[in-house]
């Protein structure tokens, strides 16, 4: 069910906002599609380090991004800057660019707004004027929930101890022994002495890697036994088997033994289907996002659970599914951590470079009405 929560000023609207968002935006460029007069959710920018560097190409950036909605007609840019209103509301330049911009490709700019260290107002009023930050704080709303931190909370990965990353390494060990007998793969140089029974079965659940995926949705990632994380991290750091976890996480299991079945035919010789290429590029059906948060909290999990050394494929999965929710900034966060941890990651630097560029994926832009 959609709330609909009115907002009586400017003041009102900008308190929205971060509930909007589910955080206090710092530094940032919100931008708030509008159609018919109602918001269709909002989208964040890191605000540009130095003014003088805000081209047109940024504001056809921000812009472009509404023109991707395309029930949109207008759009309310907020800007959150950590400057100070003793020479007047910062970055009022970019907000002219903004405000051009938007002109030029046809939308109708219902206000733009700038929520500065010690003040809000609007710059383009005649006169500008600085108004209190203490206007900004409202009752909670029925319907919306309390922002949480800044766009940068929430990124870290969850708290594990380092006895339960010992045992998952220990399964790892375990595990790679028994790949080496069941698959023939190669042993790593620290395989474990005794093939444990637990890795000899866990190794028999690749033989169906569909129903492997889809049964960890439904783990509690907060109690993955060692041999599972295990199992699962070894599948995120071989990109084969998780660009076929990506697609069946982001569609249903179905999608997966379609990507597990291209990936086979792929690996012979026959090209890859586009459809199912499509999904890692963002591009076509929007996902079960209920699906991918699921992944997430899973993989991040793994992730933690893992060492240093061999989480970089978790890590790159977290990315991807963090940009797959719209979530830049975590999924840029991600993309580093799995960079610093192998500097060659193929989705990793992917991932960055769409969090540089600010390219989100096709869904990021449609609703759930739309669907």
């Amino acid at each position: 069910m959609t709330t609909i929560v009115k907002a009586a000023d400017a003041a009102q609207f900008l308190a929205l906002v971060p509930r909007m968002l589910g955080y206090t935006p710092t530094r940032s460029v919100v931008v708030v599609p509008m159609a018919r007069g109602r918001s269709l959710g909002a989208m964040r920018l890191d605000l540009p380090s130095d003014d003088a560097l805000v081209d047109d190409g940024f504001a056809a950036t921000v812009v472009g991004m509404v023109c991707r909605v395309e029930v949109a007609d207008a759009l309310v840019v907020v800007v959150y800057s950590d400057r100070g209103t003793a020479d007047g509301l910062p970055h009022a330049g970019l907000v002219d660019g903004l405000a051009r911009t938007a002109d030029a490709s046809g939308l109708h700019l219902v206000d733009a707004l700038v929520v500065a260290a010690d003040g809000w107002g609007a710059p383009r009023a005649q006169p500008p004027r600085v108004r209190p930050l203490s206007e900004l704080v409202t009752a909670p709303t029925p319907g919306t929930p309390e922002p949480a931190g800044d766009q940068r909370s929430g990124s870290t990965l969850p708290r594990r101890t380092s006895a339960e990353r010992r045992q998952v390494g220990a399964a790892h060990r375990s595990l790679s022994a028994a790949l080496s007998i069941v698959c023939g793969l190669p042993p790593e140089p620290d395989r474990a002495a005794r093939i444990d029974p637990a890795a000899l079965e866990a190794a028999c659940e690749l033989d169906d890697l569909p129903a492997l995926f889809e049964k960890s949705l439904d783990d509690d990632a907060e109690a993955l036994p060692p041999m599972r994380a295990a199992l699962l991290g070894w599948c995120l750091s071989r990109p084969a088997l998780r660009d076929v976890a990506l697609v069946q996480w982001a569609s249903d299991a179905a999608g997966g033994e379609a990507a597990m079945t291209a990936q086979r035919r792929w690996e012979d010789g026959e090209e890859y289907p586009a459809d199912l290429a499509a999904v890692m590029w963002g591009e076509g059906v929007r996902p079960q996002l209920d699906r991918i948060e699921r992944a997430l909290t899973l993989t991040r999990h793994v992730a933690a659970l893992t060492a240093t050394r061999r989480r970089a494929g978790a890590l790159a999965v977290c990315a991807w599914l963090s940009w797959a929710l719209g979530r830049s900034t975590h999924a840029g966060a991600y993309a580093e951590a799995a960079l610093a941890s192998d500097p060659d990651h193929g989705l990793a630097d992917i991932v960055r470079s769409f969090v540089a560029a600010a390219h989100l994926p096709e869904w990021a832009f449609t609703r759930d009405d739309d669907r």
